[in-house]
Formats: C-alpha cells, structure tokens, sequence
C-alpha cells in the first residue's frame, strides 16, 4: 500500500507541474499576441496619420477667375446683351459660389 501511495503523489506532483507549465506557457504566448496586435494597431495609425499629412490640400479657386468671370458679365451687359436684372442674377451666382 504504501508504494501504491507512493506512486499516486509522484503522478499528481507530476500532473500539477505539466498544468503548472502549460498555463504559464498559454499566458506567455496570449500575451506576446496581445502585444503584437496592439504593436500593429499603433503603427497602422501611425501610417494612416502620415498618409493624412502627406495629401495635398484642395486647391482653392483662384480669385482672378472670379475677377473675370465677373469682367465678361460687365462686357455682355454693357454690350446690352444682358438686362441689369439678368446682370445681378449672374453676379449674384458667381460671388456666391
């Protein structure tokens, strides 16, 4: 009997230090993973704010083609091809645009 004794508590000192090692095993490797993805997170916005930076700004519309947008109209109005009423309507349109 006590062999037999003998022989249980060697399997479960045995069992517990295998569970015991493939736990700490399991924890390592989650977080190793964790830290990867978290690794990949930070550079992929890391990207993205430098593709943010490196796009070029709209470019604004000149001020001089609303200057001879403008010029025309007062040609075709004083040319009498335009009405004063049609005059203001296309004036109103360009400076609001």
């Amino acid at each position: 009997m006590p062999g037999l004794i003998r022989g249980v508590a060697r399997t479960a000192v045995i069992a517990g230090t295998a569970t015991s090692v493939s736990n700490r095993v399991s924890r390592r490797q989650a977080n190793r993973w964790a830290q990867q993805e978290q690794d990949q997170y930070a550079q992929d916005q890391y990207y993205q704010q430098q593709q943010a930076q490196q796009q070029p700004a709209p470019a604004a519309v000149p001020a001089t083609d609303t200057v001879t947008q403008l010029q025309k109209l007062a040609d075709l109005k004083s040319q009498g091809i335009l009405t004063d009423a049609e005059f203001q309507a296309q004036k109103a349109k360009i400076l609001g645009s």
